[in-house]
């Protein structure tokens, strides 16, 4: 049972290790014009635990992701990962390449093969040890050989060559940003599977997702989100 948090405190997960944090917010505020998409987050993330972002549309769950990639700045408050790095302006090619992150759009070309896919943002990380894309292909459960163009893959199998793309450089933090849309419960189950694996190897993973259930057997840590504000932060029941 977890202590009860006094009204007004920040939100933090309790480490009962001494490991360093993955990557910490603290009193995270984003506006977009004065529109407040978050607003004052403050959490620690870490390594080899699974965070499951949970919120309507519009409660800043992307918007937090996006900001852990370095892909946003923080209009107040302060991000740290991998220690003292803010991810804005760590090297492109090298601390950079530990945060993998995967947006609602799949980012990939419908008229190539995954193989070939993979190839090209496999070039994107010059001088960094990667992937092969056919080893990245077998992780995620997909033949490399399969000689059929993306666009005639299914939902899933996009789902699992996007999360390849993303494991392409070995990164230690993973930002899934609605890993499970559009699939089916089979498809749905797979993934889950693979981002259990990818745990138990001591990934940082953070999730975003409408359906908790789907997330729910790997989830060590519950967030939720509302209008901005972290309203909870509750201990999952992972069973995988």
């Amino acid at each position: 049972m977890t202590a009860p948090v006094p009204a007004g405190a920040p939100l933090r997960a309790q480490t009962l290790c001494a490991s360093p944090f993955c990557a910490s917010l603290d009193g995270v505020s984003k506006l977009f014009g004065s529109f407040a998409a978050l607003r004052q987050v403050t959490v620690d993330l870490e390594p080899g635990r699974c965070y499951v972002l949970i919120g309507e549309n519009g409660a800043g769950k992307s918007t937090l992701l996006r900001i852990l990639a370095g892909l946003l700045r923080p209009s107040f408050g302060t991000v740290r990962v991998f220690g003292n790095l803010e991810p804005g302006n760590l090297e492109p090619h090298d601390a950079r390449a530990r945060i993998g992150y995967m947006s609602h759009a799949p980012m990939l070309y419908d008229e190539l093969t995954a193989q070939e896919n993979l190839r090209y943002f496999a070039s994107l990380y010059p001088g960094r040890p990667c992937l092969t894309p056919a080893e990245a292909l077998r992780q995620v459960g997909l033949d490399p050989e399969l000689p059929r163009i993306l666009g005639q893959y299914s939902q899933g199998m996009r789902q699992r060559t996007s999360l390849a793309r993303v494991l392409l450089p070995v990164p230690e933090l993973l930002l899934l940003d609605e890993p499970f849309s559009n699939m089916d419960v089979e498809s749905v189950a797979q993934m889950v599977q693979l981002l259990a694996g990818f745990r138990q190897g001591n990934r940082t993973i953070v999730v975003t997702t409408h359906q908790r259930e789907h997330a729910a057997p790997i989830a060590d840590w519950v967030l939720t989100l509302r209008a901005g504000r972290v309203a909870s932060l509750e201990p999952g029941k992972p069973t995988l």
